[in-house]
């Protein structure tokens, strides 16, 4: 059996969604200590709907595989569905990864939700009434 699943590889190879958003209104970056990732995820929301993501990500090929993953799993969706990401769906939709590499799944998850609250964040100050 293959330690990486041809998903796994082939989001390796070939990631989707890479890059900056100059005017992204949603930023999350998380790192790992111990085994040095770090993800970056940039987020374009209009009307509550992610119209664009991209992700940075300094990391082993599990990593970047699902940082590429937890994009697709999230563009054109609603806030309050991406809001529901779990490094659990993003290692299935990965057809799995091997256990000592989860953690990079579970980074994924972190970006995405630290890029969430970047942009609840944002939202709350334009629209707090003075």
């Amino acid at each position: 059996m293959a330690l990486y699943s041809e998903k796994v590889m082939d989001h390796f190879r070939n990631p989707r969604n890479v890059g900056v958003i100059e005017d992204a209104n949603g930023i999350g970056e998380v790192g790992n200590a111990k085994c040095g990732d770090i993800m970056k995820m940039y987020l374009k929301i209009e009307d509550e709907i992610i119209q664009d993501v991209k992700f940075e990500t300094f990391g082993c090929g599990s990593a970047i595989a699902s940082s590429s993953m937890a994009t697709e799993l999230i563009k054109g969706k609603p806030v309050s569905e991406a809001m529901k990401l779990t490094n659990q769906a993003v290692a299935e939709a990965l057809d799995g990864l091997p256990a000592y590499k989860m953690h990079c799944s579970v980074l994924a998850e972190e970006a995405i939700h630290a890029a969430l609250e970047d942009y609840r964040s944002r939202t709350e100050k334009i629209h707090k009434p003075y």
